[in-house]
């Protein structure tokens, strides 16, 4: 069926709208009412030929007292739905009484099969049956939409002759004409039209990306694709389009098999009405409700292909919640094993969750097989680079890179998508690459190539023609580097997070003010005999300023084994606070004194040489946590950590060490580090001419000026 006819009859729905329900629901909501009325009279359309049978049916199987009657009664609709009231829409056309008509209309809504039920349920299109029929427009609603000018059947309108007035009306084109409806609702309602409806630009651009690059390597069998946040099924219905395509060209036969799982009930329903529109009743059953990330429908499922554009930027604390909270997670998917960490954890903070969605679609790859499993996903700045080394998104990101199952990421240009116009990113993945492609990630920046929109449709101005499509997916069916495109291995995007200490120095004040503030301390902490220890020990040592903290604590222990005063860890910590401040020029305080000859000096972490009590021995000082600092070590550093050390920190603070116990590997990834072009420096000569033409422009102004004000 051609563009127009399709056009003609989406027009003619959407007149119904602004015709019947412009003075009862406000235009936002004519789609509550318009999108499941379309589906119904579709399926009455559908059911119209074989209604006597399966009434007859019906009564047969009630009569033999078969309780399964699902299956019979599909065979004999011949659909994956049927109805058994009655009614069809023709026969409540004509109900005089409104009330009569409501509970007919009902009856006739209570008689499709539970898949069609939920459907309408998913909708709440019942709850808008009494604003129908209180506004006294049910009847003329049913009689629009039985209208002779607009064919929603599967025959064709013909005239007594036999002449064809009107096309029949395929499940696909059907399909279409919906799908349309569904983006032109979603303009009405541009603050979440992007939550539900990815543009069909970008997600041609995900479908060849994921097919592609393997298309002559797809056999004829069976295939699966996945998206575990499907909306309103777009997506799936476009790779399905595009796979069986390519399939077809290179002279296979292939079943295709859709898997989709949605939170929003409304969205949900248009989803599996939109595959029972087209006539795939079988793909309906799989289009699940509820949230993939707390109750995933597809827990031991594994799929070929997978796409989506998860929410970002949008809280999944209620998932967080019901997963146990993020200290008692125990999902496999986001607790796994990897890099000798037995619970290594991918939970994001619960402010957005969407590379969630990744990670529970890579729990669901296929790893025996030849293909094994590629995936697309939309996601926005903020999972390239969120999150510090040891949190949940670089953690994530570590995962997959060191898995090696990153393929590719795209930057697209902004204002592509109908609710947000910030920066957007497709990731490519697959645990199956090519050669060429182990140990390497291709960044493709694809942010100005673009073609504006004559209007705006939200906030998308602009969309991708065939050639940019096309030419991004060379790009990554033959990867090259260009001005657009760059190749790095792995390894570029990661680091180790080194944590810098320097020693902790105290300098002593045992001054009569000191002690007095300190004696009142320890009256607060009921630490009376401490107080004393220090006023004795302050007689030994005087006033100070004393600049070697380990010395006084040695004339403490020597005070308090003379009077019998226990140094718990309290008192020695009340010592250290109370009576000491923090000096550049005090030695650094000890932590721990090594036994001659049983530890080698290891001063870059943290084991350093020094005499104590005569003696060269091996020591560990306390850190200053004032003076902690972190470093970021590329894993390409050529040297690795201790060269980075070397050559960056010890020149500039010659006591730091590294904590070894605290390096954490972190991975993140800059599209601005590597594509950003400064802008060239302007000649002195044009800077020149500028300023000489700004004098000639105000010459005189400010005689001007004066002279007004004399």
């Amino acid at each position: 069926m051609n563009h127009v006819i399709h056009n003609s009859i989406v027009n003619f729905i959407w007149g119904i709208a602004d015709d019947v329900l412009r003075d009862v629901y406000v235009r936002g909501k004519y789609r509550d009412v318009i999108l499941p009325m379309t589906v119904i009279r579709r399926l009455d359309a559908l059911l119209e030929p074989s209604k006597e049978k399966v009434l007859g049916m019906k009564k047969q199987l009630d009569g033999a007292g078969i309780a399964n009657q699902h299956a019979a009664l599909c065979q004999t609709a011949g659909e994956a739905f049927y109805n058994v009231s009655p009614f069809t829409l023709r026969d409540l056309k004509n109900r005089a009484k409104q009330q009569q008509l409501k509970a007919d209309f009902e009856a006739y809504l209570d008689g499709f099969s539970p898949n069609v039920q939920e459907i309408l349920d998913k909708f709440k299109f019942h709850n808008q049956i009494p604003t129908l029929i209180e506004a006294d427009i049910l009847g003329h609603l049913i009689e629009k939409f039985l209208d002779g000018r607009v064919n929603l059947s599967p025959k064709p309108v013909q005239d007594v002759d036999g002449n064809e007035l009107l096309p029949a009306l395929d499940n696909h084109s059907m399909g279409t004409i919906f799908e349309e409806l569904i983006r032109r609702f979603n303009e009405e309602n541009n603050e979440e039209a992007g939550e539900h409806f990815t543009p069909r630009d970008v997600v041609k651009l995900m479908a060849d990306l994921i097919f592609l690059p393997v298309a002559d390597d797809i056999e004829s069998g069976t295939y699966l694709v996945y998206d575990g946040a499907c909306g309103t099924g777009g997506m799936l219905t476009v790779a399905e389009e595009r796979l069986a395509e390519l399939a077809e060209s290179h002279g296979k036969d292939v079943s295709i098999h859709l898997f989709g799982q949605e939170v929003q009930p409304e969205t949900y329903a248009i989803s599996k009405a939109d595959l029972l529109l087209k006539g795939e009743g079988a793909e309906a059953e799989n289009m699940k409700y509820g949230s993939t990330l707390s109750s995933d429908a597809f827990p031991s499922q594994e799929f070929d292909f997978m796409l989506s554009n998860p929410p970002y930027g949008k809280s999944w604390k209620t998932d967080l919640e019901r997963l146990g909270g993020k200290g008692d997670i125990k999902d496999p998917r986001f607790v796994t094993q990897h890099g000798g960490d037995p619970e290594y954890k991918m939970i994001t903070r619960s402010s957005d969750g969407q590379l969630m969605f990744l990670v529970n679609k890579l729990s669901k790859m296929k790893h025996t097989t030849r293909l094994g499993s590629r995936i697309a996903e939309v996601h926005n700045g903020s999972s390239l680079f969120t999150g510090d080394a040891g949190q949940g998104e670089s953690n994530i990101r570590r995962w997959i890179i060191e898995n090696d199952w990153l393929e590719a990421i795209i930057a697209l240009p902004e204002n592509m998508f109908y609710n947000t116009g910030i920066a957007t990113y497709i990731w490519v993945l697959t645990n199956r690459k090519s050669d060429t492609r182990r140990g390497k990630v291709q960044l493709i920046d694809a942010t100005e190539w673009y073609v504006p929109l004559r209007r705006n449709l939200g906030k998308k101005n602009c969309e991708f023609s065939e050639e940019h499509i096309r030419a991004i997916c060379d790009l990554v069916v033959n990867p090259v580097e260009t001005e657009k495109s760059k190749i790095f291995p792995n390894e570029a995007f990661g680091y180790w997070k080194v944590t810098v200490d320097r020693p902790l120095r105290l300098a002593v004040d045992l001054s009569p003010a000191r002690l007095g503030r300190f004696e009142r301390a320890c009256a607060k902490a009921k630490e009376e005999p401490l107080a004393n220890l220090a006023r004795r020990v302050a007689k030994t040592l005087g006033a100070g300023p004393h600049l070697d903290f380990n010395a006084f604590m040695d004339a403490c222990e020597i005070d308090a084994d003379k009077h019998g005063v226990k140094l718990t860890a309290k008192r020695k910590k009340l010592l250290q606070s109370d009576l000491c401040d923090t000096s550049e020029d005090a030695a650094p305080v000890l932590k721990k004194v090594h036994k001659p000859g049983k530890t080698t000096p290891d001063s870059i972490h943290g084991l350093f040489e020094a005499e104590v009590n005569g003696k060269t021995c091996v020591v560990e000082y306390e850190p200053d946590t004032a003076l902690r600092d972190s470093e970021q070590v590329p894993l390409l550093e050529e040297g690795g950590i201790e060269a980075f050390f070397r050559r960056e920190v010890l020149p500039y603070t010659p006591d730091a060490w590294i904590d070894p116990g605290k390096t954490l590997v972190g991975y993140e990834i800059s599209f601005t580090r590597h594509f950003y072009r400064p802008a060239p420096m302007r000649a002195l000569d044009e800077i020149k001419a500028d300023i000489y033409a700004l004098e000639q422009e105000t010459e005189g102004l400010l005689e001007q000026i004066v002279g007004e004000a004399e």
